[in-house]
């Protein structure tokens, strides 16, 4: 390929001293002809040698010992697995498979194959299955298709929604008893009987600007609520969550690529301090009719309603309800006849209060994650507002695994040695000594499906240089009973590998704050020259870097350039969600962008003196969305530390982020200007001296192309030079399109050879 068409195809533009465009030329070595112990872009990217195992939808029976998958019906003649899937069903302790539907049983009547199904859910007593399928993606996730009702004893198909355009259905549920399911179809809640496959409308409303039973795009995508309704346990009515878009400011986005004229797509997105959606809950018959709404009190637009739920007996609702600022979250009890409440408890915090709790019940009370004490802790909350300590010490609670009710058992993730590890461990609900799950061997990472009696588990173990193994589990012994994804091909690939070294530590970044860090290093790495510091970050409370895990295909492009001569290194800086109490996680509050900037910077010269074999004169630093703001700040505001920084679809400007995230740690604009001001990297452009290279989807709903564009402004204005990528209709993922990937990776190395090489320097002490 020649250079000038090299240029074409990459699509750089970088802008000169003489202010015109030139071709961003930079040689990969070893980019895809490298042998066997190495790593290369083709083989991470476009072959795709090195993707883990992972497993397909599964779901543990009610009923007994049993776990249900989708299962590939066998091999192509490439030795992949087929597309079409069988739905099977497995006993936990022998192993024996069952056929629930096989894939011709999946095939509608006059279709040709089967249905490409995404997930499936039982029904009560598991004679029926929700099918998903034909799946669309709406922003983060795939929640968009069509709903299929099997009937396993007749294995009979029925498709849902009656003349509903295909892909328009969402969240479909089965009733308590099995003979309706309700789902959102056009903003609107629906209920169909399976018995006729009548259709009763619940809401009639819905709209552009209504919407019934599920989302707005801030209160998905921060506050998690996307299937926006719930059924009570009699089945005689539901519960649904309202949002009016009416009065909140809309943002566009253009697609240029697919067609001869452009499409706009346009969205309700409340930016920092603009109006929010009005959000209310009401309870309407299963059968249709009037719905009642929650008299819950304050301005809908000033306050988020993050959870509510159905009471175990059915005669109440539970529901939470944020002030906009989140430091004061009330959790109420509501009438559904009258739509009265009444606030039960209310947690509150000086800083924000953590979005961690939907109810989880324990007999008539509910677990409760609370920082009260200075750690995350879980207590059993009653409905009088009382609470009662279940775990206690100088550790957080990192996540709840299981409330096992019946048997008296809360199983939690925690780890109080290490923050970069994930165990499980148990305690009694009525509180007492935990008992730690996770096998003392197996330093690492830790994840589990269990069973509704906490006696079986899927259990998934990881660790930054080991692939995740996939195993059947018993609890509370941890006995293996079967190995479901053991990697094994991945693992072989890796054994040829000259395989990196990749060290955990803490770096003392002063002030009594030591930070917890990794680095990873050649496995021959010549200690007596000179090496280029390459920093990952992120930096924010919505992502910890530092992790004992395998980070997948972004981990091995990490160990793909320390094979090549770099040093790559990252660290946890405070404000970041590492499980190391309440002041580590809350001491950014109102300094966002500030104080993570500064404690980055302080990490970063601290490895530099730790590490005689880094080259001071060649220090890079890269980041994704959080990630990406923190490398503008790094190269902005420290310009004589960084050399080069690659920020791929960052936050310039904080006040074009949302409400939402914004708001919970950064305060109102008004309130905290100087904040968003000094916290916000377009402040800081006009001081970079270094090598900047920024990525962006054009078609990112989250963090807009806008704020990208509003700083390649900023940076012509002061005369500045950098380059940058917009990839065309991309989303905040930048994941999609043929060759994306590849493309993206392969230019962040690129640009990392030329703007930070490797092997430039002489022995180390030298000029």
């Amino acid at each position: 390929m020649n250079h000038w068409m090299f240029c074409v195809l990459l699509t750089v533009v970088t802008w000169g001293t003489a202010g015109h465009a030139v071709c961003a030329e930079a040689a990969v070595a070893k980019g895809g002809t490298a042998g066997p112990a190495e790593l290369t872009l083709a083989s991470l990217f476009t072959d795709e040698e090195f993707k883990e195992e992972k497993m397909g939808a599964l779901q543990w029976s009610k009923a007994g010992a049993y776990y249900f998958a989708l299962e590939s019906t066998g091999k192509d003649k490439d030795g992949k697995d087929k597309p079409e899937k069988d739905l099977v069903r497995y006993d936990a302790a022998s192993g024996a498979r069952v056929m629930v539907a096989s894939a011709a049983v999946l095939t509608p009547k006059g279709e040709k194959k089967p249905l490409g199904v995404d997930s499936f859910e039982f029904s009560a007593d598991e004679s029926l299955v929700l099918l998903f399928a034909n799946t669309r993606k709406v922003w983060r996730k795939n929640t968009r298709g069509d709903y299929w009702v099997l009937d396993v004893a007749r294995q009979t198909l029925r498709k849902l929604g009656g003349e509903a355009a295909p892909a328009t259905l969402m969240y479909a549920k089965f009733s308590p008893d099995g003979s309706r399911v309700a789902f959102v179809n056009q903003n609107n809640l629906l209920v169909q009987s399976l018995a006729d496959l009548k259709i009763t409308a619940l809401t009639a409303d819905g709209s552009a600007t209504i919407i019934n039973g599920s989302s707005d795009w801030v209160n998905e995508e921060e506050l998690g609520l996307r299937d926006g309704f719930r059924w009570s346990p009699d089945g005689t009515r539901l519960l649904l969550w309202q949002f009016d878009t009416k009065d909140v400011k809309r943002f566009t986005l253009v697609n240029q690529a697919d067609g001869r004229y452009p499409r706009v797509i346009s969205f309700s997105y409340p930016k920092a301090g603009e109006k929010n959606s009005a959000t209310r809950l009401g309870v309407v018959p299963a059968s249709g009719g009037k719905v009642t709404w929650l008299k819950v009190p304050g301005d809908a637009r000033e306050h988020y309603l993050p959870h509510a739920e159905w009471t175990p007996d059915g005669k109440a609702v539970l529901l939470q309800q944020f002030n906009r600022l989140q430091n004061e979250l009330h959790v109420m009890r509501a009438d559904p006849e009258t739509g009265e409440t009444r606030v039960v408890m209310t947690e509150s915090d000086k800083a924000w209060v953590d979005n961690k709790n939907p109810f989880r019940w324990m007999g008539d009370d509910f677990l409760w994650l609370s920082e009260r004490s200075g750690w995350r802790h879980a207590y059993r909350a009653n409905l009088k507002g009382e609470l009662k300590a279940i775990t206690q010490g100088e550790f957080d609670v990192i996540d709840v695994g299981d409330v096992e009710a019946k048997t008296g058992w809360l199983y939690y993730f925690a780890s109080p040695e290490n923050a970069t590890q994930r165990y499980l461990y148990r305690v009694s609900v009525d509180g007492g000594e935990p008992q730690r799950l996770s096998p003392a061997g197996q330093a690492g990472t830790h994840g589990y499906e269990m069973t509704e009696d906490g006696k079986w588990a899927v259990h998934t173990y990881s660790t930054a240089i080991s692939p995740p193994v996939v195993e059947l589990v018993t609890l509370p012994g941890h006995q293996t009973v079967r190995v479901l994804k053991t990697q094994e091909k991945l693992r072989e690939k890796l054994a040829v590998l000259k395989l990196p070294k990749v060290e955990f530590f803490r770096v003392d970044i002063g002030g009594g704050v030591a930070c917890d860090a990794y680095c990873i290093t050649a496995q021959d790495l010549d200690k007596s020259r000179s090496h280029p510091l390459l920093m990952h970050v992120y930096g924010e409370p919505a992502g910890q870097t530092v992790r004992d895990a395998w980070s997948g295909q972004r981990g091995l492009w990490h160990w793909m350039l320390a094979q090549q001569g770099y040093v790559v290194a990252s660290v946890d800086t405070r404000g970041t969600p590492s499980p190391r109490g309440r002041e580590w996680r809350k001491s950014i509050y109102l300094k966002l962008g500030i104080l993570n900037a500064q404690e980055e910077a302080a990490a970063t010269r601290a490895l530099l003196e730790r590490f005689s074999f880094l080259d001071r004169k060649r220090v890079g630093i890269w980041g994704w969305s959080g990630g990406g703001s923190s490398s503008l700040d790094a190269i902005f505001r420290y310009p004589d530390l960084y050399q080069t920084a690659m920020a791929v679809a960052p936050v310039a400007d904080r006040s074009l982020y949302d409400s939402i995230y914004e708001e919970r740690y950064m305060g109102l604009p008004k309130a905290n200007a100087e904040g968003y001001k000094q916290g916000s990297p377009i402040t800081h452009a006009g001081a970079l001296k270094g090598n900047l290279l920024i990525v962006h989807g054009t078609g990112d709903d989250n963090v807009h192309y806008q704020g990208t564009e509003k700083l390649i402004n900023e940076l012509v204005m002061k005369n500045k030079h950098f380059t940058v990528m917009p990839y065309p209709n991309r989303d905040h993922a930048i994941n999609t399109g043929k060759g994306t990937q590849r493309h993206l990776y392969e230019l962040m190395t690129k640009y990392l050879r030329r703007h930070l090489p490797v092997g430039a320097e002489g022995a180390v002490g030298g000029e």
